[in-house]
């Protein structure tokens, strides 16, 4: 019975990898799609979008089943709430890739206003950080989840380096305006992905440490 437990975990696992997998891979393609002007990558985020929540669902039922079954103790059932939240921000990473995707398709209707390289550089960052973050749940490494909480403050600063310097392209050219704002929401998108590996960082030093680092919370220990 035991094993049986420990085989459905590692199948769980199998699968957040494989939809982290999917999520970056959406937000790679909706940002290359503005960066490259490429609009067939648009549909490809929208189609592997069904994907995630596909996996989505059939993670969710397969931990209330554990649940209801299994009744587990206190350690696994605190693994399984983790599985639970974990499911959710992936979820929501691919619905930012979304956004972002959604926002390209727009912009690229019209011309470009500088060559976009903050932007990509900000999403590949992102990108490492949700691998990271599941990788150290699956390894059971809340060192290498502390690591990741503390790269979200580059995703802020590289937030701020856009949005500062799209505002003075809208001081010079009020028609850039609409545009700008719309790459401004993109990077805001960005740092929301951040957010969600940073939430499921923390989630792994909780499971494997008992300790309560959201919010700094290790800071007032």
């Amino acid at each position: 019975m035991e094993r049986q437990f420990d085989e459905e975990l590692k199948h769980l696992k199998q699968m957040l990898l494989r939809m982290a997998d999917t999520a970056q891979e959406m937000t790679g393609l909706a940002v290359r799609a503005l960066a490259e002007r490429k609009e067939d990558l648009i549909g490809q985020v929208f189609k592997l979008e069904e994907s995630v929540n596909k996996m989505e669902i059939e993670i969710e039922n397969d931990v209330l089943r554990l649940l209801a079954l299994r009744q587990p103790a206190a350690s696994d059932l605190r693994l399984l709430t983790a599985i639970l939240k974990i499911n959710n921000d992936l979820e929501r990473v691919a619905d930012q890739a979304c956004n972002i995707a959604e926002t390209a398709e727009y912009l690229l209707k019209e011309p470009p206003i500088k060559p976009l390289i903050d932007i990509p550089s900000m999403a590949e960052f992102v990108q490492k950080m949700i691998r990271r973050s599941i990788e150290a749940f699956v390894n059971h490494d809340p060192v290498l989840a502390q690591k990741v909480c503390e790269e979200d403050d580059k995703v802020d600063q590289l937030n701020e380096k856009i949005f500062r310097v799209l505002l003075t392209y809208m001081m010079e050219d009020p028609k850039s305006i609409t545009r700008a704002v719309d790459l401004i929401l993109v990077a805001r998108n960005l740092e929301r992905i951040a957010d969600h590996a940073t939430n499921i960082s923390e989630d792994v030093v909780f499971i494997e440490e008992g300790k309560n680092i959201k919010h700094h919370a290790q800071e007032t220990k």
